[in-house]
């Protein structure tokens, strides 16, 4: 299939992503309770969530074919979050039930669209890439992490997308120590300010950036209402501002940007116009609630940019 693109057709990517698949339960409260404080919230929603889940329907409803990897649970939350991806026309197949509970996220946002997390990993603990993956993973025009998998089954999925060519794409959240085994197999590294100045003690966009091509070929480096920076190693650092939107809910943003920059990337457009793309997807995303349910379709963000 083709599409498209500028003035040029260019086929249809097909990335996989490797990552967690949560039930996000959500409670909506005009300030986040304090140590020991009980508020009462505005409103609640249940919405399928998980970085991986998130990166991978934002990459889908961008407009690319999508393979996902990982584990559910035997519970109703794991049926539901299989008919999520199913929905969005991911291929599912690689995505094992495991006995136990399904992943889950209990997120409180606040009355700007700030949140705050707390993630109960449940099947994805044994998630990972197993025998037949590379059938899923091989061709693909990215493969996507995030660190809500266990550490060794990341690496294992890096070490997966370098041996078969694939470009790797790691989102380091939740931030932790890095093992160089990682970052040797990582091509584009995707963190958010907090994580950048986490990994490196550098709280300064530009200093980060800088650090952290010391490790990995590229680095796109999200910033929030201040955009994003992409580096390559050798090349000046690219900026480009966020769209200004009201704010309703900041929940998934970072992971529509990164699926939707991949997406558009793989099609073949500079860093700069995947950047620009990825930002009309994300302003349409945080004027919405929910993480998945928010994610733009690739004609919305398109008609964006064109406006």
């Amino acid at each position: 299939m083709n599409r498209e693109v500028g003035n040029e057709v260019s086929a249809v990517p097909r990335l996989a992503v490797l990552g967690s698949v949560n039930m996000d339960l959500v409670a909506y409260v005009d300030t986040v309770p304090g140590g020991g404080e009980t508020v009462t919230g505005t409103d609640f929603r249940q919405v399928p969530g998980g970085k991986g889940a998130n990166q991978a329907v934002a990459a889908a409803r961008a407009g690319a074919e999508v393979a996902f990897l990982g584990a559910v649970g035997d519970d109703a939350f794991g049926a539901e979050l299989r008919a999520n991806l199913v929905s969005h026309r991911i291929d599912a197949s690689g995505l094992r039930t495991v006995p136990g509970v399904s992943g889950v996220a209990h997120i409180a946002v606040d009355g700007r669209g700030g949140n705050r997390i707390i993630v109960v990993p449940g099947a994805n603990a044994a998630a990972g890439a197993v025998d037949g993956d590379e059938a899923r993973v091989a061709g693909a025009a990215a493969l996507l992490l995030q660190l809500e998998l266990p550490m060794e089954a990341v690496v294992a999925g890096a070490r997966l997308g370098r041996g078969l060519g694939v470009p790797v794409y790691l989102t380091p959240a939740p931030a932790r120590d890095l093992p160089d085994e990682l970052l040797a197999n990582v091509d584009v590294l995707v963190p958010n300010q907090h994580e950048a100045a986490a990994i490196t003690g550098h709280t300064e966009p530009r200093a980060a950036l800088a650090a952290l091509l010391e490790w990995v070929p590229e680095v796109l480096l999200t910033l929030g209402e201040d955009g994003s920076l992409f580096g390559r190693r050798g090349e000046e650092p690219v900026h480009v501002p966020a769209r200004q939107v009201e704010a309703v809910d900041t929940t998934a943003a970072g992971d529509t940007f990164c699926g939707s920059f991949a997406v558009a990337r793989a099609e073949g457009r500079s860093a700069r116009e995947a950047m620009e793309f990825a930002a009309a997807a994300a302003a349409i995303s945080v004027g919405r609630h929910g993480a998945s349910s928010s994610m733009a379709s690739r004609d919305e963000v398109e008609a964006l940019l064109r406006g």
